[in-house]
């Protein structure tokens, strides 16, 4: 998405959001069939891990869980579907760089229990395969005495939610930790629209926002004769609404319904099928779903507005 055309399409975008203001109030509530109904997780289930960055092209589709081991063999080029080219080891599972450390001199500052969540990648035996530089490669001495691989002198790490090959569930973990590019760079997604649809392998076509997070509704909310929110105080600090988003920088989204309110706190809110729309603290990667199901309550949505797995009333 460019922002010129963003901007250029601000005032035709205001006045068609303008004429969807009266769509809640002239619809009729669906009947309670018209919900999806699909796999529910149990009230206050934060979801499997297994969910989270599955939207990459997984290298090996199909495999069996591969096992992290001491070791990394031949380095390889792995493409996933959002985020590009992507360094994996002998198994095939993502190497990554952490933000806080250093490649000129090449520093790990992930150790103790950081590094039991991103154990760090050995140098010893790691070789250059196909796509990779192998004047790229490199070493640092940590710690503890052992030897690091680094990637254009960024140390690297595997994440231990990582259990198939092409696994990227530490894409973004944090805002620290990035995939690794074949040139030691982070990996990044392509621009995503303010808000947009991806493919769930369990929960189907879902909406995700500008950031890859999955976006939610609460069944306490209502949307007809007019928006109405449920979720207040604290609730916003789990479930952060979602800022209006130009209809023009949406793709995938229904347009009908599509439209903004004001809350008590005066904050305006975006809606689907006038629906009131948040995101999840407990997500913390792109492609996590573990909002889904919790309390009973809370789903994802589908483009049309409709909750992903909610109970029929």
């Amino acid at each position: 998405m460019k922002t010129s055309w963003r901007t250029a399409s601000l005032v035709a975008s205001a006045a068609a959001v303008l004429a969807l203001t009266t769509a809640c109030g002239q619809d009729a509530p669906p009947p309670a069939s018209s919900q999806n109904v699909g796999a529910t997780a149990a009230a206050g289930d934060y979801g499997n891990t297994g969910n989270a960055g599955s939207g990459g092209d997984k290298a090996g589709g199909g495999q069996a869980a591969a096992s992290p081991s001491n070791t990394a063999g031949e380095l390889n080029v792995s493409t996933n579907a959002e985020l590009g080219k992507v360094v994996t080891d002998n198994l095939g599972l993502t190497l990554y760089r952490f933000d806080q450390d250093t490649a000129e001199p090449p520093t790990s500052n992930c150790e103790d229990d950081c590094a039991k969540t991103w154990p760090p990648v050995p140098a010893d035996d790691a070789t250059a395969g196909e796509g990779i530089d192998k004047s790229l490669l490199g070493e640092v001495t940590r710690a503890d005495g052992t030897k690091q691989l680094t990637v254009g002198g960024w140390p690297a790490y595997r994440y231990v939610k990582d259990v198939n090959a092409g696994d990227v569930k530490g894409q973004g973990v944090g805002g620290k930790w990035y995939a690794l590019t074949p040139e030691g760079k982070k990996a990044q997604a392509a621009d995503r629209a303010g808000l947009s649809t991806r493919q769930d392998p369990k929960l189907g076509e879902i909406v995700v926002d500008e950031n890859g997070m999955t976006v939610y509704r609460f069944m306490k909310d209502e949307a007809w004769p007019k928006p109405v929110s449920a979720c207040t105080g604290a609730c916003l600090e789990k479930w952060p609404v979602v800022s209006p988003v130009d209809f023009e920088d949406t793709e995938g989204i229904q347009k009908k319904g599509y439209m903004t309110f004001t809350r008590p706190d005066g904050a305006e809110q975006q809606t689907i099928n006038c629906w009131p729309i948040y995101t999840f603290a407990g997500d913390k990667a792109a492609g996590d779903t573990n909002g889904q199901g919790v309390g009973g309550t809370w789903y994802a949505v589908r483009p049309d507005g409709k909750p992903v797995g909610a109970p029929e009333k």
